[in-house]
Parts: structure tokens; sequence; C-alpha cells
């Protein structure tokens, strides 16, 4: 069988392009030919600390979850050769850091015939774990101020599905200034910088002092959660979104969280939602041109480029938003 081109982690902090072999596909799987993978802020959390890894040696391909390609090799009844997919591998399983890549049906969806760029519709695999929180845990934001944490991909799909919900006013936060002005376009309606207590004082000048209906935490950091708490009105709704930059335990004010009456959730596992229902209102809305993704995919290098690409993900270098690698 033919070699084929993947990244691998080979310590924390780097990754490498080797070269392997594709894993022939069981009964139920697919054998898919990469055409672009993203990198996820989760990737960032397993490559640059080391967090949810699997056995040593580290398979070719991992930790990529967010890909596009075409079925080479189908064993599965709903896919055939030739077959244009989106991958929405679980993360455990999760190879689209790979040229070719080996996935069981259940976590493909075939993508629909449409005039845009495949990056584009990429983002249908992030777009879809917002949309999947917000369906799991639904919170009535009409009329209401939403802050949303983090302005990576999610923070942006969250602060344009908050004002698709009807909130009157979204405020959002960030240290980069590329992802804020972007922010803007996606919806908020305040973007700050994520410096000191900028993001309390705005919060605070915006709402009257009371603080936010609705927060969402978008950043995964064990600063932002603790601050959390502090932008929350009596009452109000909470969404733990990011995936903390530790696997010990993160501090919360609990005194404000139980005085306050704050009800907050957490989401996990929209690769298992049965007919992967949100990825496919995702690729819907941009299809139909509802959400305009083309800004989002900044940044594109190759396979072999791949620790080049994690690095430039994880400090959000050149104005980095979302960094894809072709193949």
């Amino acid at each position: 069988m033919e070699k084929i081109r993947a990244g691998r982690m080979v310590e924390v902090g780097r990754m490498v392009c080797e070269l392997t072999e594709p894993r022939s596909p069981a009964e139920g799987e697919l054998l898919v030919r990469t055409h672009l993978a993203s990198i996820c802020g989760s990737d960032l959390h397993t490559v640059f600390m080391g967090m949810n890894l699997p056995k040593e040696p580290l398979p070719h391909g991992y930790p990529g979850h967010e890909g596009v390609g075409e079925v080479i090799e189908s064993r599965h009844e709903d896919f055939a050769v030739g077959d244009k997919i989106l991958a929405v591998p679980v993360p455990p399983n999760s190879y689209c850091f790979s040229e070719m890549q080996t996935l069981h049906g259940r976590f493909a969806i075939k993508l629909p015939d449409a005039d845009l760029p495949p990056e584009q519709l990429m983002m249908a695999q992030q777009f879809g774990t917002v949309i999947f929180a917000l369906r799991q845990r639904p919170v009535d934001v009409v009329g209401k101020t939403v802050m949303v944490m983090g302005q990576g991909s999610a923070g942006m799909f969250f602060a344009y599905m908050m004002k698709r919900a009807g909130a009157a006013k979204v405020i959002t936060s960030d240290l980069s200034e590329a992802r804020l002005a972007q922010s803007r376009r996606m919806g908020a309606d305040v973007a700050v910088k994520a410096s000191g207590r900028n993001v309390y004082e705005a919060v605070m000048d915006e709402t009257g002092g009371a603080g936010a209906h609705y927060v969402i935490e978008a950043v995964g950091a064990r600063e932002s959660f603790l601050e959390s708490v502090q932008l929350a009105r009596n009452g109000a709704n909470m969404l733990f979104f990011g995936l903390p930059d530790t696997a010990e335990p993160i501090s919360i004010d609990f005194n404000a969280f139980f005085r306050k009456r704050i009800t907050a959730n957490a989401t996990y596992g929209a690769q298992f939602e049965p007919g992967l229902v949100s990825f496919r209102q995702a690729l819907d809305l941009i299809v139909r041109g509802e959400i305009d993704m083309s800004p989002l995919v900044s940044h594109m290098l190759s396979i072999e480029q791949i620790d080049e690409a994690m690095h430039m993900a994880h400090d959000r270098s050149d104005n980095a938003l979302k960094v894809s690698l072709t193949f």
C-alpha cells in the first residue's frame, strides 16, 4: 500500500510530518483521502499541554478531528467511493492530520453540492459543536445581554448564534485584536480586549452594574473560569464550553456563584448525537449563506508544516484566526 504523509506528536510541544501506511477499513468504516484538516483549540491543549493523550507511541494523524475528504474505500452501506465527506470523529479516535484516515461511517456526513470552497464547509465541524451545546442547554436570550468569553472560531459562532437568537446585546472578549475585529462582523455589539479588568468593567458599564444574563466561557483557561462568575448577574445562566487548560481541579468563586443563584451547564459528545443533527444544521446554514465562513480560515499550511501550523495557532501569530492543513 502507498505511503502517506501524516502528522505525529513526538513530544509535548512538537509535531512532525512522517511517512506511514494507512489502515484498511473494517466493517462499517471508510478509508478517506483527506483534503483539508483544521486545528482546534482542544488540539492545542493536547499538543502543548499533554492533555488527554492516548497510550504511546502516539498514532499518526492524532488529535485532528476537523476535516473534509473523499471516500476511496467504503465498508459502510451509506457511503460510496467518491463521496465527499465532512469528518467528525470522536476525539480518542481522531486522525484527520493524515493524508488518509480510517473512520467509522457514523462519524462522517456527505457534503452537499455547493459552490463553496472545502475550507468553508469544513468549519461545520466546529460550528456544529456550538449548535449542539445550545440545543442541549437552551436558554432564552431574547432582549437580554450575553457575554461570550473568547473569540476563537467557537466563540465567534456563539456570538453569531446569540445575535441570531434575539439577544439585545452581545459582548465578547479576547486577547487578539484580529479576532475582536472579526467578532464584530459575526454579531458582537461590544468587543473588549481581555486585559486586566477591562472585561469586567465593560460588562458592568453595558449592564448598569447588573452583569450579563448569560455568560459563555469559550476560552478554556483557569483565569477565565474564575472571572466568569463575576460577569454574571443574579439568576444568570452560564455555559462552560472551553476545555480547561489543565487536568487538575480549577478554582471557581463558589460564594458568588451561590449567592447569585447561577445556573451553569457544560456539554460534551456532539459526535454521538443521533443523526449528527447539529453538524448537519451547521452545514445547512453555511450552504444557504446564512453565515459567512470566508474570513475565518485565515491560514493554510501544508502537512509538512504541521509543527509551524500548531505554533501559529497556539501563539495566534500573524493574526491567525483558524489555521488549516492542506495535503
